[in-house]
């Protein structure tokens, strides 16, 4: 399973609901759940972002479409991106490195 980081801006009606009715955020983590993406971890942060979200799915169609219908609803915008484990892209370039044939520039 894929990883991603979604940042989350509420619009002002989504800022009333989840005044209203905090209860609201778990109720669209279970969507999410639902339409393919687990939460791994969710943060409510200061700045120009109200929630960071650490989502697992399948795939970038599957978060790709969650974006796009939780977007349309309009009380909320998002931004979405692919995210790679440290672990993971550290061994990518250590093995591109070593691999055969590729010689490092010298400046």
């Amino acid at each position: 399973m894929a990883h991603y980081v979604m940042l989350s801006t509420l619009s002002e009606s989504g800022r009333k609901v989840l005044h209203a009715r905090p209860g609201w955020i778990r109720k669209v983590n279970r969507e999410l759940s639902r339409r393919g993406a687990k939460v791994i971890a969710q943060y409510a942060v200061l700045g120009p972002y109200d929630f960071v979200t650490i989502l697992e799915a399948a795939d970038n169609e599957t978060v790709s479409s969650i974006s796009i219908e939780m977007g349309a609803r309009g009380s909320v915008q998002m931004m979405t991106m692919p995210a790679i484990a440290l672990d993971t892209f550290i061994n990518r370039l250590e093995r591109s490195r070593s691999a055969p044939g590729r010689k490092g520039k010298r400046r």
